[in-house]
C-alpha cells in the first residue's frame, strides 16, 4: 500500500504525519514536519481510529415524517435529500427573502472550503446570512492585531523561534494540554536558560514548568496588562526610540495607563505587585522576549481591548519586529488562520478583504464574474445570527458545516431552542453529532484523509493535507456537495469540486489582499514544507516573520490603542457567588464530536470534571469525585468534582467538550470582535441531589 504524507486532523500546529492504508486497519505514524519535528499528542496518535468508526456517517439522512424533527432519521439518495435542501431554500427566499438562508461554517475546514462556502453564501444563494465558529475563538485576538499592527496572523513567527526567546509570557494558554507536541519549543527555551511567566487562574500543566505563576481573577487580564505597563512607563523601561520611530498612540495610552497603579490592580487582580513587577523586568531586561496570549485573555466582553492592553506592553517595550521576540496570540482550530482569512466571516472576503470596502468588492467580484453589486453587505455575527434563527428578519433554513453549535455556542439552551424553531435545517458532518440530531436532513462528508485541500496553521504557514484514501461509495466531500447545490440552484457555472481548481481561483481572489497566497502552489507547499502567506509571487519566498521593516498600516507604523479596564458582564453575586471559566482538557477536541468516540481517549478522560478548589469543596461539604451541580442565570450542568489547590478558591473550571458547560456560559458579546464571554461568568456550586436530573 502507498504511503501518504499529510497532516493531523485537529488543532492549528497541524502536525505532520504519514498514512499507510491496510487491511483492516490504517498505519499512522508521526513524521518529520517542522512544527512537530516527528511529534504527536494522544489525538494525533489516535486520530486514525475515526476513519472507520461504527458511528461514521455513510449515507444521507432524512426525516421519515417530512417536517416533523420528533420522526426518526432515515437513509436517503443524495437525490432526495439535496431536492429536499433546494426546495426549503427556494421556498424560503421566496417568502422571506435572500437573507433567510444562511450557512455556520468551521475552523477546520480546508481553505478551499471555506473559500467555497463562503462563495456559495454569497453567489449561490446571494445572501449576507453566514459566519463560522471561529468567531468564538480567534475574533478578539484577530481584531486587536488588525488595528494595532494592520494584520492578523496569530504568530507572526515561526513557532521555532519560541525556542530562542529567553523570556516568554503566556496570558490565557495552556499548550501543555490544548497542543502537546508545542511543548518542545518551551522546553528547549528553559534548557538554554530562559524564563517562562503563566498567567492562568489555575496552576495548569504549562504553570507547572514556569518560572513565575500568576493567578488573576477571570476577567482582569485587562487591568494587569495595564498595571505592567504602568510599571514600565515608572521604572524607565519603555523602548523609547522603538515608540518614536515605529508607532504612534503612546501618549494617550500613556495617561490612560496612570491611573493603574501596581497597589490598585493587585486589590483588582489578586497579583501580587511583586511578581507584576518581576514579570516587567524580564520581559525588558531578560531579551529577547515575546509575549503570547490565547482564549484565557480573549474570551471576554472586553477581550479586544484585552488583547490590544498586551500588544501596548509588547509595543512600549520594543519587542514586535525584533529576531525571536514579538507578541503573537496562539491559533487553536486546525484551521482557524485560513479558515478567517477567506471568506467565512460575516464581514469579510477572500484575501482578508473587507466585504464593504468597495475596491475588495470590485476585485473579488471580478475573479467570480459576478457584479459588484450583486455581493450582498455585510451581516451579523455568529451569536446573533443564531439568537435570531426562526424569527422575523433572522434565517429560516441554516446549513452547518464542520461545527457542533448546539454544544460549542455559549447559551446553549437558547441556541437549542432557537435550533429548534428553524424552518429547515442540514447538518454536514462524519457523524450524528448533537446539532445534526436536530436537523432536517444530514449529510455524510468526506474527513480529513479523505479529501485534497490546504490548511494554514498557527504560524501562517499553509501546508497541504492530501487524500490518502477513498471516501466511502455514498460520501461526498463538501466541495462536491456545494457544487452540486449550486447546480440545482441555477448558479453551477460559478464553482468547482476540484480542490485545485479551487486553490487557484482562491490565490487570484486574494492577490493584493493582506492575506495574499497568489504566489503559493500545491507543488511549492510540497517542496518547501509549507509557505508562509503573504506571498504575492511565485518567485517571492514567502514571509515566515512579520514586521522587520514595518507594519502594513497607511503610515508603516504600528498603533497604541487606549484601553480602559471595566467589570466582566456578569460578577458574582449572593446568588451566584463563584466565577466559571471554561477550557480544554488534554484528550478532548473542540465540542467533542470526534474525540469522544476515540476509546484511547474516552478512557483516559470519560467525562468531564468541575475543577475546584478544596477549600471550596469543604463550604459545600463536596468530595473529590462527588456529582456537583452548577448553575448560572442561564442554565444548569451537573460535572463531578475534581478537587485541586492550583485553582483560585473563587474559581471553577469546566471543559467544554462535552453538553454541559456551555448551558451556562454568558452569551455577552464584545463591542469589537462579537465575541461571547465565555471565560467569566457567574454561578453557584452545590452537591448534586441523585434523581434530580
Amino acid at each position: 500500500m502507498t504511503a501518504t504524507d499529510t497532516h493531523c486532523p485537529y488543532c492549528a500546529l497541524q502536525c505532520g504525519m504519514t498514512l499507510t492504508p491496510g487491511i483492516p486497519v490504517v498505519k499512522l505514524e508521526p513524521r518529520e514536519f517542522p512544527v512537530n519535528k516527528g511529534g504527536l499528542c494522544a489525538k494525533g496518535f489516535t486520530a486514525a481510529d475515526l476513519l472507520d468508526h461504527r458511528d461514521r456517517l455513510l449515507a444521507p439522512l432524512v426525516r421519515k415524517e417530512p417536517g416533523d424533527r420528533t420522526s426518526p432519521l432515515r437513509e436517503a439518495t443524495w437525490d432526495e435529500a439535496l431536492t429536499l435542501i433546494t426546495n426549503a431554500i427556494q421556498k424560503s427566499q421566496e417568502t422571506y427573502g435572500r437573507d433567510s438562508v444562511g450557512a455556520f461554517g468551521g475552523g477546520g475546514l480546508t481553505n478551499e472550503k471555506a473559500y467555497a462556502l463562503g462563495k456559495f453564501v454569497r453567489v449561490a444563494l446571494r445572501s449576507a446570512s453566514i459566519d463560522y465558529n471561529g468567531r468564538f475563538c480567534m475574533s478578539s485576538a484577530a481584531t486587536a492585531a488588525n488595528r494595532a499592527l494592520g494584520v492578523d496572523r496569530g504568530l507572526p513567527f515561526p513557532l521555532e523561534d519560541v525556542a530562542e526567546a529567553q523570556t516568554v509570557l503566556l496570558v490565557g494558554a495552556n499548550p501543555a494540554d490544548a497542543m502537546p507536541p508545542s511543548m518542545q519549543y518551551l522546553d528547549a527555551g528553559r534548557a538554554n536558560g530562559a524564563k517562562h511567566i503563566v498567567i492562568d487562574p489555575r496552576r495548569t500543566a504549562t504553570a507547572n514548568g514556569a518560572h513565575l505563576h500568576l493567578q488573576p481573577l477571570p476577567g482582569t487580564d485587562l487591568a494587569l496588562a495595564n498595571g505592567m505597563l504602568h510599571i514600565a512607563i515608572r521604572e524607565g523601561y519603555v523602548d523609547e526610540d522603538y515608540v518614536r520611530e515605529r508607532t504612534t498612540g503612546f501618549d494617550a495610552v500613556k495617561a490612560a495607563t496612570n491611573a493603574y497603579w501596581p497597589g490598585a490592580v493587585e486589590r483588582m487582580t489578586g497579583v501580587p505587585e511583586t511578581k507584576m513587577r518581576e514579570t516587567v523586568r524580564l520581559l525588558a531586561t531578560n531579551g529577547p522576549a515575546m509575549i503570547l496570549t490565547a482564549r484565557g485573555a480573549e474570551q471576554h466582553s472586553n477581550g479586544t481591548d484585552t488583547a490590544q492592553a498586551w500588544l501596548n506592553l509588547a509595543l512600549a517595550l520594543g519587542l514586535v519586529g525584533k529576531p525571536y521576540s514579538g507578541y503573537g496570540t496562539i491559533t487553536g482550530q486546525g484551521n482557524g488562520q485560513g479558515g478567517r482569512e477567506h471568506g467565512q466571516k460575516a464581514d469579510q472576503l477572500p484575501g482578508y478583504r473587507k466585504l464593504d470596502d468597495p475596491a475588495a468588492r470590485a476585485h473579488v467580484a471580478a475573479v467570480w464574474g459576478i457584479d459588484p453589486d450583486e455581493l450582498p453587505k455585510p451581516g451579523v455575527s455568529a451569536y446573533e445570527m443564531l439568537d435570531r434563527l426562526g424569527t422575523e428578519g433572522g434565517v429560516r433554513v441554516l446549513m452547518v458545516l464542520a461545527s457542533n453549535i448546539a454544544v460549542s455556542a455559549p447559551h446553549s439552551n437558547r441556541v437549542l431552542d432557537r435550533l429548534r424553531a428553524l424552518d429547515f435545517l442540514v447538518v454536514s458532518d462524519i457523524f450524528r453529532s448533537e446539532t445534526a440530531e436536530l436537523a432536517d436532513v444530514v449529510l455524510p462528508t468526506a474527513q480529513w484523509a479523505e479529501e485534497e485541500g490546504t490548511m494554514t496553521n498557527l504560524e501562517g504557514r499553509v501546508l497541504r493535507r492530501k487524500r490518502a484514501l477513498p471516501p466511502p461509495p455514498d460520501v461526498k466531500t463538501d466541495l462536491e456537495m456545494l457544487t452540486e447545490l449550486a447546480e440545482r440552484l441555477g448558479r453551477g457555472k460559478y464553482f468547482s469540486a476540484d480542490p485545485r481548481t479551487v486553490f487557484d481561483e482562491l490565490r487570484r481572489a486574494s492577490e493584493g489582499g493582506i492575506a495574499d497566497y497568489s504566489g503559493i502552489t500545491y507543488e511549492r507547499i510540497e517542496a518547501e514544507d509549507g509557505v508562509f502567506w503573504p506571498c504575492p509571487a511565485e518567485d517571492h519566498p514567502g514571509t515566515p516573520r512579520l514586521f522587520a521593516d514595518g507594519f502594513p498600516t497607511a503610515d508603516g507604523r504600528a498603533r497604541f490603542i487606549k484601553t480602559l479596564h471595566r467589570d466582566p458582564a456578569e460578577m458574582p453575586d449572593k446568588h451566584f457567588p463563584y466565577v466559571l471559566t471554561t477550557g480544554r482538557n488534554m484528550q478532548q477536541y473542540q465540542s467533542g464530536n470526534q474525540t469522544r468516540r476515540v476509546k484511547a481517549l474516552a478512557v483516559a478522560l470519560p467525562e468531564p470534571r468541575a475543577e475546584i478548589h478544596p477549600d471550596l469543596a469543604r463550604r459545600h461539604g463536596i468530595a473529590d469525585g462527588d456529582l456537583v451541580e452548577l448553575r448560572s442565570r442561564r442554565g444548569v450542568a451537573v460535572l463531578r468534582a475534581r478537587l485541586s489547590d492550583g485553582i483560585r478558591p473563587d474559581t471553577v473550571f469546566a471543559p467544554f467538550h462535552w453538553p454541559g458547560a456551555n448551558a451556562l456560559t454568558n452569551p455577552a458579546l464584545d463591542p469589537h470582535s462579537r465575541m461571547p464571554a465565555f471565560k467569566a461568568c457567574a454561578v453557584a456550586i452545590s452537591p448534586h441531589q441523585e434523581g434530580t436530573d
